[in-house]
């Protein structure tokens, strides 16, 4: 008696597990969703300016990543940084450049991407205009430590990642008389002279495998409750031991 009883909580709590595992799923389905649509919404909006020194405290991922913004100012292209990318068109760098806005702060921009080949400053210096410019983009929130498996190397110049507050470090940017935004921006696709570098890259994409994995775990249930059930079915027929 007491060993079916142990079978039949085992059996109860693994099918409760499972149930969970495929609701806790099933909830994150609802969540993705509405993410890609707020993020899309974004990303195709009218760019807004860019957020201020005001506005830094409150950025989150879920309020301000991927927002559409403008900013206007001057490029310091001796500070630019590359960082390692992988894109549709190969192996390269981003080109990560301060730019001093005309509202009193620094933003780092995102310029776009350069073939391991061209990661010299003269392959894309027909692409850095002089004087002020005006920038859209997409807000994106900054990537501290490095990438997948591989740190930043500030000392080295490597960088696997865009970590605003070390490239600015690094470059010094945070000595100049003027904040630095706690992001940095993705340039978009507006040709740069000499076609260097190239911009409008960034990937809006979000894995979204919760149904799959909500039905794993909803069929994993099933089939416990059923070996539960079958357990029990088979315990009752086995032949009672004889008693003295």
């Amino acid at each position: 008696m007491l060993a079916r009883l142990v079978l039949v909580l085992a059996g109860l709590a693994v099918t409760g597990v499972f149930l969970g595992l495929g609701t806790w799923q099933v909830e994150r389905r609802v969540w993705k969703l509405d993410l890609i649509d707020r993020v899309e919404a974004r990303s195709r909006a009218e760019p807004a300016p860019a957020p201020g020194p005001e506005d830094w405290a409150g950025l989150t991922a879920a309020s301000a990543e991927y927002r559409r913004v403008r900013l206007t100012g001057r490029f310091a292209y001796d500070r630019a940084t590359l960082v390692q990318a992988v894109t549709g068109r190969g192996a390269g760098f981003w080109v990560l450049v301060p730019l001093a806005t005309d509202r009193g702060f620094t933003v780092l921009v995102n310029r776009g991407f350069v073939p391991t080949e061209s990661r010299e400053r003269a392959a894309r210096a027909a692409g850095e205009p002089d004087g002020e410019v005006t920038v859209t983009g997409l807000l994106r929130l900054t990537e501290p430590g490095g990438g997948f498996l591989r740190r930043n190397d500030p000392a080295g110049d490597r960088w696997y990642s865009r970590d605003v507050a070390a490239i600015a470090a690094a470059r010094g940017i945070d000595r100049i008389p003027a904040e630095v935004a706690p992001y940095f921006v993705d340039a978009d696709a507006a040709p740069n002279s000499g076609g260097l570098p190239v911009g409008g890259l960034t990937v809006v994409a979000f894995h979204n495998n919760h149904l799959v994995y909500a039905l794993t775990w909803y069929a994993l249930a099933l089939m416990s409750a059923a070996a539960l059930v079958y357990a029990l079915k088979v315990s009752s027929r086995a032949p009672k031991a004889p008693s003295a």
